[in-house]
């Protein structure tokens, strides 16, 4: 391919970087030192990036109201250590003026910066987690840095960037019933992956876009990272993100409702096949939660599917709302109340099952299916553990069966259940 006419227009990353570089275009491959609008930390690093600018002699933040302080990861704090590390960095962001600091309870890291509105559609966003890709959702250039690369940003407002290359993903016609947007991005996992994505942006257009809302936008751009990518951005609203004639790497055509529940398979996000690949594989755990699939509309279908029901005998299923917020609504809607009923365990906003940090750890042997992004081997405790990953419909029907399901055996009834929640709404 050859390289970008002067005047093409650019894609949605190149907009985003040459609008914080302050430089009328920029083109792949090249270097910009850009205005960071936003920056994320939690609680594992904000105490390790707050405490390198305080022994450098870094008194004060270049503009501590761009910076946003979450405790998501180890909460409520698992061990001493845990909570002598968060002291410090309670104690680091009063030292520094950081008014956006959202305490143990108040969710997980992506879903609060959403809720809290801490950036908008355009900007240019980074956060000491990397699924920072989760803000692409709406629009904006989101992606993970390392501690010493936020310390600097967090002095000075800025950072370097390497212009990325870019793959369009063309999204056409509309999701089928009990088909997510978990599995169009698993889906894409495989389709693409990091052999075709690393270090390049991942931008979603066509008609399909506007059939997927903010949750399941976030869904897809959240597991950008699994493939490599640098960002994994939507357009802010519903109007297509694909730009004649600008340069794209790569180019894929999707259409969502020829799609079927998809699962991730031990032991990497990559391996990805049917649903009826693996349907009947016996499971200990069940897992519904993290900053993939813990949102509201998440956790209200899994209930959907599991009302009236019970969890087979010899499954435990751990549920983590994504927020305070998603907690609160589920529990107004009852949503919580069929989770627990039908045998599950409803914990605290956080992240804890998801990386392996505490709660929902596995022993040798035992195998999960959850709503995450990773499976990696030792990710949720024993590396002789097995990690499937799938949508909160397969969650929900395989904690029923107590073996990897075909979510759409239930579609039925919870198409009879949506009817009915809409109808009081």
């Amino acid at each position: 391919m050859g390289g970008p006419i002067a005047d093409a227009p650019m894609t949605a990353a190149e907009s985003v970087l040459a609008r914080a570089a302050g430089v009328p275009r920029v083109v792949p491959g090249e270097y910009v030192v850009a205005e960071v609008d936003a920056m994320m930390m939690h609680d594992i690093f904000a105490a390790d990036v707050l405490g390198m600018l305080q022994r450098v002699g870094v008194r004060r933040l270049h503009d501590p109201s761009r910076a946003s302080v979450v405790f998501d990861h180890m909460v409520p704090a698992p061990s001493v250590a845990a909570a002598e590390h968060q002291a410090a960095a309670r104690r680091l962001v009063k030292r520094y003026g950081i008014e956006a600091f959202f305490e143990v309870g108040r969710g997980i890291c992506h879903q609060v910066m959403v809720e809290e509105g801490r950036f908008r559609p355009g900007d240019l966003v980074v956060g000491t987690d990397s699924h920072s890709t989760t803000y692409g959702a709406l629009g904006a250039a989101g992606c993970g840095i390392g501690s010493s690369e936020m310390a600097y940003a967090l002095a000075t407002g800025r950072l370097w960037f390497k212009v990325p290359e870019t793959v369009l993903v063309v999204l056409e016609g509309r999701l089928q019933p009990m088909v997510t947007a978990k599995d169009l991005v698993l889906y894409l996992m495989r389709e693409v992956g990091s052999a075709e994505a690393q270090y390049r942006s991942v931008e979603h257009g066509g008609p399909g876009v506007a059939t997927l809302g903010l949750p399941e936008r976030m869904t897809v751009a959240n597991m950008g990272v699994e493939m490599g990518a640098k960002f994994s951005l939507f357009p802010a609203g519903d109007v297509d993100t694909m730009r004649p004639g600008a340069s794209y790497a790569a180019t894929h055509t999707v259409d969502l409702g020829s799609l079927a529940p998809q699962v991730a398979v031990p032991h990497h996000v990559e391996n990805v096949v049917g649903v009826d690949e693996v349907a009947g594989v016996r499971l200990d755990q069940v897992f519904l939660g993290s900053c993939t699939n813990g949102r509201l509309e998440d956790l209200r279908q899994a209930a959907r599917i599991m009302r009236g029901r019970r969890i087979a005998s010899g499954v435990r299923m751990v549920v983590t709302p994504a927020s305070s917020e998603v907690y609160r609504q589920a529990l107004a809607e009852g949503i919580l109340s069929d989770l627990v009923e039908a045998g599950a365990i409803v914990e605290g906003p956080g992240c804890g099952p998801c990386f392996g940090g505490h709660m929902g750890l596995l022993a040798p042997g035992e195998r999960c299916l959850g709503t995450h992004n990773r499976n990696f081997r030792g990710r949720m405790g024993s590396p002789e553990a097995e990690i499937y990953l799938g949508s909160p419909a397969t969650a929900a029907a395989s904690a029923l069966a107590g073996e990897i399901t075909d979510p759409r055996s239930f579609a039925a009834a919870d198409e009879e259940e949506a009817g009915k929640e809409e109808d009081v709404r």
